[in-house]
């Protein structure tokens, strides 16, 4: 394999975050291989779930689903009605084939007629995770817009979440964008050379929850450490202060928190109509933010990289070290707090608000 360096950071992240997703395996439980979907796949059937009636959903029927998606759209002339009306429905229909949401839902159909149509073109599908700041290109902590682990961190920084519902010792699946874009970029040259051969789809999890597992509750400690070190200042110059992050085990506990939290916020003096209003959309946009996640926080899957280590393990010791996607080598304390964390702040934040960070030392 001949590799040759050519790093074009935005548009070549911008790629990435229009590809597929580990998460396309829905709510499979235990270790995942990497292996594509066929039309007609649904996740209900593997585990033998049933719907409401009684009976397995056996068959996904993409026109079908596009059918009742257009069809829905004559119930409602009100926009933010039919708005809401087509995100309830894609989530029922999600959650009928066994995905968490209509995001995942869709990309694994989208896979599905990628698979049916490609013929004898060869196709490689990278299904990264929860892709974070870079490891070390085009610098390490480099990151365009807010990823999904990043509104917990900022809220939590900021003294507005106090806890957070999830599996405090179940797995956050993380991945550095560069190592990302090197994986493509790897596979790319490996299987161009294949044009014209007859094969099957080609997927590569580009994750870490079998090679390297980061625990969620290891990541708020680091998130802790980090922000008791390095306190973010409020608008007026005060530093704030935070204590470890909360684990709830389901959203009523989370709930009844967020509630405590925001007496807490109240607490000792008497607040202006517009402070009520300030802390009570804070409290909604936490618990939406929980609600969101959720599926997530208590994720019972894994995913398998066997094609990835194979295709890292093909590479010369050259293309290795310019082209480093081994998941393996990430120190996970180190990562957070001296490359994620000050790259967040500095490439998204970029002194922003309550960006400006003083030393507690």
């Amino acid at each position: 394999m001949r590799l040759q360096k050519k790093w074009t950071s935005s548009s070549t992240v911008q790629q990435i975050r229009h590809s597929m997703r580990a998460y396309v395996n829905g709510r499979r439980q235990g270790v995942v291989l990497e292996k594509p979907f066929s039309l007609g796949d649904t996740i209900t059937k593997e585990l033998g779930y049933s719907d409401s009636s009684g009976l397995q959903n056996t068959v996904l029927d993409i026109e079908a689903e596009i059918k009742l998606a257009f069809c829905s759209k004559h119930n409602s002339d009100d926009a933010a009605s039919f708005s809401q009306q087509m995100k309830d429905l894609g989530i029922e229909r999600a959650r009928l084939h066994g995905w968490q949401d209509t995001y995942v839902f869709t990309k694994a159909m989208g896979e599905m007629v990628l698979n049916s149509m490609r013929g004898e073109i060869p196709v490689v599908t990278i299904r990264p995770s929860i892709i974070e700041g870079t490891w070390s290109e085009p610098m390490p902590g480099w990151i365009e817009g807010i990823r999904m682990i990043d509104p917990i961190m900022m809220y939590y920084a900021k003294g507005r979440l106090s806890g957070f519902p999830v599996d405090g010792d179940g797995v956050v699946d993380v991945v550095p964008a560069d190592m990302v874009v090197n994986a493509t970029l790897a596979a790319v040259a490996k299987h161009a050379q294949a044009i014209g051969a007859a094969q099957e789809m080609l997927i590569y999890h580009v994750g870490s929850s079998t090679a390297n597992p980061l625990i969620w509750r290891d990541m708020f400690r680091f998130f802790f450490e980090h922000f008791t070190r390095y306190l973010l200042n409020l608008a007026a110059g005060q530093a704030i202060k935070v204590a470890p992050m909360r684990i709830f085990g389901n959203m009523h506990q989370f709930n009844n928190n967020v509630e405590r939290d925001m007496l807490l916020w109240g607490a000792g003096e008497t607040l202006s109509p517009r402070a009520r209003m300030l802390f009570s959309k804070y409290a909604d946009k936490i618990i939406h933010l929980a609600r969101m996640y959720q599926p997530y926080g208590f994720y019972g899957c894994r995913f398998d990289n066997a094609n990835t280590k194979a295709l890292f393990a093909e590479m010369s010791s050259e293309e290795k070290a310019q082209f480093h996607f081994n998941v393996r080598s990430i120190e996970w304390k180190e990562y957070f707090t001296n490359v994620h964390i000050p790259g967040f702040l500095k490439h998204v934040m970029k002194g922003r608000g309550t960006s400006s960070i003083v030393g507690n030392n």
